[in-house]
């Protein structure tokens, strides 16, 4: 069984269950993934534990990771980037596999790329999530200040208020401005960016790498070596 701990935000955690069924090779019903989903928003916000001194998520987060264990998860998950600021804590004693979403997303990237854009919470770009787990020489570019308030927060909030359509003309301008910069991709290092971005079918998500999506399929890979070695 996959656990899921989800809830940040909701719309990003129910995206990540439906990029989890489009990445399973499937015939039937029961060819997917059996998955418990741990959808709990009051976990205590993550940027504002980062930035701002707030309460830290981790207690919740380890109850999440100890609830779905019990319940029989053999494989876990957290579609949330910020989250994984405490990912070395969650694994710790952890009985099941617990994929990085940075990790997913390294597995993903295109050959030869040396220039990466990268769209996140200001708290994911100030704790390294990604530049710590990355090949190191890898160069990163990431929107200014101005952008991020007038446009990359805002798109994150406008889907935490189901109101996604709103959110995706927000990201264009910085796509195209990272682009423009010289990325040869950008990660979208926020799982609601690419609920904003499908949200208007934009042609952008072409020349960006999806985390949810990429820790998705992170996930069936896992499953399937799991299935592979039960069957020996």
């Amino acid at each position: 069984m996959l656990g899921v701990i989800g809830g940040m935000g909701p719309l990003a955690t129910a995206d990540f269950y439906l990029k989890l069924l489009q990445a399973t090779p499937v015939a039937r019903d029961e060819d997917h993934i059996p998955t418990l989903i741990h959808s709990v928003p009051q976990i205590p916000s993550r940027p504002a534990a980062m930035l701002r001194g707030g309460p830290s998520p981790l207690p919740e987060l380890l109850a999440a990771r100890d609830r779905l264990l019990a319940a029989g998860a053999t494989l876990l998950a957290m579609p949330c980037n910020t989250a994984h600021h405490w990912h070395a804590e969650l694994v710790e004693g952890c009985t099941a596999p617990f994929p990085h979403i940075a990790d997913a997303v390294a597995a993903e990237l295109p050959a030869g790329v040396q220039r990466m854009g990268i769209i996140a919470t200001a708290a994911t770009l100030a704790g390294g999530i990604y530049q710590r787990r990355l090949d190191a020489r890898l160069q990163w570019l990431a929107p200014d200040d101005a952008q991020f308030d007038a446009a990359v927060q805002p798109a994150i909030d406008a889907v935490k208020c189901n109101a996604a359509a709103r959110g995706g003309p927000l990201l264009v301008p910085v796509i195209e401005g990272l682009l423009a910069q010289g990325a040869q991709c950008v990660v979208l290092a926020c799982t609601e960016l690419p609920v904003a971005l499908d949200a208007i079918a934009s042609p952008l998500r072409v020349q960006c790498i999806d985390s949810t999506a990429a820790l998705a399929r992170a996930c069936v890979r896992a499953w399937s070596a799991q299935q592979r070695v039960a069957s020996l």
